[in-house]
Order: structure tokens, then C-alpha cells, then sequence
């Protein structure tokens, strides 16, 4: 499936598409290069899921747990761009968040690779000539 936003003024409608091709799966790896809008489109599905906290980057605290204020469910944002060792990785306790049943979105995860669960979706984000962005899952 793909869907294209053609600017940030329609990825809430992108991020509504994608929650509703999501099915049961809860693990989301998001390739995409630096500056593709990884971050900025977990930001928009977080809204839509209505989480009412500040969503950012977890670049430097690797993730983030969100609720949506709407079912009460546990979201993780993962950031593993700074991850230097797997055991940096094993440490955090990977496994009690990408098993937990609770929505995991993970930028980077080529990095993680070897751990994602076989279960895991991979989403990749482009940015296309004219500036809009393909994503693809």
C-alpha cells in the first residue's frame, strides 16, 4: 500500500489513511533517509490516535511513551539514530516494549534490525522530486 502526502498540510489525512490500513499489527520500523519526515509523521498519527502530549523526537532519551487520551492506549516512539551497540539496546529492555502489545513506531530500525519481531511493518518514507513524500508499507 502507499500513500503520498503532497504537503504537511495533508498529513493528517496521510496519518488517518495509514491508521486505518494498520490492522492489529503494532510494531512499525520506518525507514527513511535524515529529514524524510519519519518523525514529523509518527507526530501526525499520534494526533489522530489523540494523544494531547507534546510529541517530539526521542532522539536523545531513544523513546518517548505517549497515551491517547481517547482508549487509554500505551504508545512508544523509538529513536535509535544514536544507538552505537545492540547492547545499548538490550539494556533499555527492548523486548517489554516491542512484545507488550502496545503500538511501537521505531525510526532507525535498520539499526535494530536483527531484534524487531518477524511480525514487525516496514514503512518507508520518501521524499519525491516535487517535495512530497511516498510512503510506502
Amino acid at each position: 500500500m502507499e500513500i503520498r502526502i503532497q504537503s504537511l498540510e495533508h498529513i493528517h489525512e496521510a496519518a488517518r489513511e495509514f491508521i486505518a490500513a494498520m490492522g492489529d499489527n503494532t510494531v512499525f520500523a520506518l525507514y527513511g533517509k535524515m529529514g524524510a519526515g519519519k518523525t514529523t509523521f509518527v507526530k501526525a498519527v499520534c494526533e489522530e490516535l489523540g494523544v494531547e502530549d507534546v510529541i517530539s523526537s526521542p532522539t536523545f532519551a531513544i523513546v518517548n511513551e505517549y497515551r491517547s487520551e481517547k482508549g487509554g492506549e500505551l504508545i512508544y516512539h523509538f529513536d535509535f539514530y544514536r544507538i552505537k551497540k545492540l547492547s545499548e539496546v538490550y539494556d533499555m529492555g527492548y523486548e517489554d516494549y516491542f512484545f507488550s502489545g502496545a503500538l511501537c513506531f521505531i525510526e532507525w530500525p535498520e539499526l535494530v534490525e536483527e531484534l524487531l519481531p518477524g511480525d514487525a511493518v516496514k514503512v518507508t518514507i520518501e521524499e519525491q522530486a516535487d517535495g512530497s513524500r511516498l510512503i510506502a508499507l
